[in-house]
């Protein structure tokens, strides 16, 4: 019994010193915190949502969710198969071309107008702080910081672990121009040692020009945390404006926010919004394939690309359930769905003929 006491207390202990590591970023302090402060939706050193947002939906305890994920029967929620990648090369791609890369989940590149911007990069094997679970997927190729070019503009939507890697943006340091992120995300990346000057926080509505580009901070239906205390920083959604208008999703349950924007930035020609990770349990914090659908409408989008899959298990849906889902969903709506492998060129103006690259994996 001494034993197990004994334990347990350095197990504790053991928490609390590994929870004072630079990887779990800081709180906000000073004029940072001020501004926050400041904000309609901060209310109690938390931010809130604009709509009725429960973390479970209603009926759904947290011992229903504690089963669903590790009790219950997995269903094929991690590949037998390694991931099909394509090894494209970012550091040589034409100057005049628009282009878009995926790296799987919600890590992703563009290049618009000859400027290069990176989205949420993770190029870890693991999305939590403890590297014995959420492993990524075995794939044929794994991009890294190497791979990537200078980047001019790097947005953080949120700073949950799947979105804001620490050892990424301390590999990254060196070829960052600017970060755009919501509030109180910066003082994570000036931990990090980021210089202040290079960060833009925004608020919801805020809107910044960068390199020629137009940027403004909207509205997601999600949470914010690296640690125990929920939503001490802003979760967004950006729009980008340059010769082609993108809607930058970041995590988000379906609500009427897809409408305003919608109705106030749109149309767009490409929205890129999450697919996967969901379950009914938690839906109003991220959406199910077929309310990706209906966000797309609602955002008056040219064409939809889905993220947020394909790399780690999150949920416990096969791991290819989202791609399947969100394919037919966009069928029977008539909504112009992209669906590239990880890492293939898809060039915006000429947009090549999708292929279900899942199929046939196990």
């Amino acid at each position: 019994m001494q034993i197990i006491l004994v334990l347990i207390i350095l197990i504790v202990i053991g928490g609390l010193i590994y929870l004072r590591h630079d990887r779990f970023g800081a709180d906000a302090t000073g004029d940072r915190l001020a501004l926050m402060e400041s904000k309609p939706n901060y209310k109690n050193g938390a931010f809130d949502n604009l709509e009725h947002t429960p973390a479970l939906a209603e009926g759904t305890t947290y011992m229903d969710m504690f089963r669903g994920f590790f009790l219950a029967k997995k269903v094929r929620n991690i590949p037998q198969d390694s991931i099909p990648v394509v090894k494209s090369d970012l550091h040589t791609l034409p100057v005049d071309s628009n282009v878009y890369v995926w790296f799987g989940h919600s890590s992703y590149f563009i290049q618009l107008d000859g400027k290069k911007i990176l989205v949420d990069p993770v190029f870890s094997k693991y999305a939590t702080p403890v590297r014995v679970s959420v492993r990524a997927f075995n794939s044929t190729y794994e991009y890294t910081v190497q791979d990537m070019p200078e980047i001019d503009i790097l947005f953080i939507t949120h700073d949950h672990w799947d979105h804001l890697d620490y050892n990424t943006f301390i590999k990254l340091k060196h070829k960052v121009k600017h970060i755009v992120t919501g509030l109180g995300v910066g003082a994570h990346l000036e931990k990090w040692g980021y210089p202040a000057d290079q960060i833009t926080e925004l608020y919801w509505g805020d809107s910044v020009k960068l390199d020629g580009m137009q940027i403004t901070s909207t509205t997601a239906r999600h949470f914010s945390g690296r640690t125990f205390k929920r939503n001490t920083t802003l979760w967004s959604s950006f729009v980008l404006e340059g010769s082609k208008k993108l809607f930058l999703g970041g995590d988000s349950g379906y609500g009427k926010h897809f409408k305003e924007i919608g109705q106030q930035y749109g149309p767009f020609d490409f929205v890129i919004l999450e697919n996967g990770q969901y379950n009914e349990m938690w839906h109003y914090i991220h959406m199910m394939p077929e309310e990706v659908i209906k966000a797309a409408q609602d955002l008056q989008a040219t064409q939809l690309i889905p993220v947020h899959s394909g790399k780690f298990p999150l949920a416990n849906h096969p791991w290819d359930e989202p791609l399947i889902r969100v394919t037919q969903a966009a069928q029977e709506n008539h909504v112009e769905l992209i669906t590239p492998q990880i890492g293939q060129l898809v060039f915006m103006d000429r947009i090549a003929p999708n292929t279900a690259w899942w199929k046939g994996l196990r």
